[in-house]
């Protein structure tokens, strides 16, 4: 507890000294006033978002005590005025109970800090892993942990919206005229906390976005994700399981904030696989089955059960009229994709590999007056609470996004043609 709250104090310490010059804002007279406002328990409302279809997308955080310059209309160099030259990445070097913590500076705040409640491990093994995720966040020419490939995950996922349009840009380019919010999409924080043997690594992302007239906050969520394992698992085979972790987040992150702002709609339903031909059980788990085939037929039910709060559409969905989209992951990343498909079966169109096991999932999509609705991935709900991706139990087991999705093993005995 002690050294937690040390860790506290050194963060609290030293953020603003370095910070300050990384992003510096130009003042404005007439800068809006953006108030606080909680974070949202829920998806963006459907009033709000049949109300706003032209969106810029920012890669900040646009935290509330940054003005910016002039108003959102004015034409000016850029929408916050002019960025620090040559900020740099740095490694700031400090000791927290007797163990080096380094705090990694990414340039424009890519990402916040790296810390954590260290005890009950060696500060050599502990040491190690700490300097190879340290490394690898500031030498990794395609780092998936970056603001701006968040922003363009995002952006991707709202393209696919066909009431809205979305525009990426720099945070120097001036914003439209026409727009009318602007998206502030941003990773916040990365944090290692080691109890015992266990390290669990939390990556956590903001979405704000701000009414492009008065700079008024319309919706405002915090985004997790988090992997647990062995702080061995973790830093074994060159940290292999950590950059497999840093994948999945930024995929998991990055459609999670593109669904709850305009593709997602949570009704109540029951969405569970079916056994097919080509499947046989794992020890009578419907959840867990024996491909007979490399390119295995996948099936699943969908029972809507009503007393939805969306209003009358969803108390009157045509079942006929719903598609669907199928994923399909190896222990590393996806590795097969069907979109906007009929009918509740789908056959692998690319052959698998033998002797491997893979997790699927499927969801619905709502045709609803010519706009796409997208439902929940299907996912069986853990011990204890319900599935939603974002926190995993073991990490070299299966990381938290595909965690409770269908499995199947691939027989060993088969061969590609």
């Amino acid at each position: 507890m002690r050294l937690q709250r040390s860790i506290a104090l050194l963060i609290a310490c030293i953020t603003p000294v370095i910070m300050a010059p990384v992003c510096v804002f130009a003042q404005q007279p007439n800068a809006p006033s953006v108030p606080d406002v909680q974070l949202s328990a829920t998806h963006m409302s459907e009033e709000l978002r049949g109300s706003v279809s032209k969106i810029v997308i920012l890669a900040t955080e646009g935290g509330n005590n940054e003005a910016v310059t002039g108003t959102y209309r004015n034409k000016t160099p850029g929408f916050f005025g002019g960025m620090a030259e040559g900020a740099k990445i740095g490694t700031i070097p400090v000791e927290v109970g007797g163990v080096p913590i380094g705090i990694p500076i990414p340039i424009l705040r890519e990402l916040g800090m790296i810390a954590g409640a260290i005890s009950g491990k060696t500060k050599r093994e502990l040491q190690e892993f700490r300097d190879r995720l340290v490394h690898d966040l500031k030498s990794s020419v395609d780092q998936p942990l970056s603001n701006d490939a968040l922003a363009n995950d995002v952006f991707w996922g709202l393209k696919n919206v066909s009431t809205l349009e979305p525009k990426i840009l720099a945070l120097t380019t001036p914003i439209p005229e026409d727009t009318e919010a602007v998206l502030f999409v941003a990773l916040t924080d990365l944090s290692i906390n080691v109890q015992k043997n266990i390290a669990i690594i939390t990556t956590t992302a903001s979405m704000r976005l701000d009414n492009a007239v008065d700079g008024t906050i319309l919706y405002r969520k915090e985004v997790k994700y988090q992997d647990q394992d062995t702080l061995s698992n973790w830093a074994d085979d060159d940290t292999q399981l950590w950059r497999e972790y840093r994948s999945f987040a930024r995929h998991y992150i990055g459609r999670e904030i593109s669904a709850e702002l305009y593709e997602r709609v949570a009704l109540n339903h029951d969405l569970k696989p079916v056994q097919t031909d080509s499947m046989k059980p794992a020890r009578k788990k419907d959840w867990q089955n024996e491909s007979k085939t490399l390119n295995p037929t996948l099936a699943w039910s969908l029972d809507l059960l009503g007393g939805d709060s969306y209003g009358e559409w969803a108390a009157n969905i045509d079942t006929s009229t719903i598609t669907w989209d199928l994923e399909v992951y190896s222990a590393f990343r996806p590795v097969y994709t069907a979109k906007q498909f009929r009918g509740q079966e789908h056959m692998v169109g690319t052959p698998l590999d033998a002797c491997e096991v893979y997790r699927w999932s499927v969801r619905p999509t709502y045709q609803v007056d010519g706009v796409r609705k997208n439902g929940e991935w299907m996912r069986l709900p853990p011990p204890g609470g319900s599935g939603n991706g974002n926190v995993g139990r073991a990490a070299s087991k299966a990381h938290a996004y595909i965690q409770d999705f269908p499995s199947f093993k691939v027989n060993c005995r088969l061969k590609k043609r």
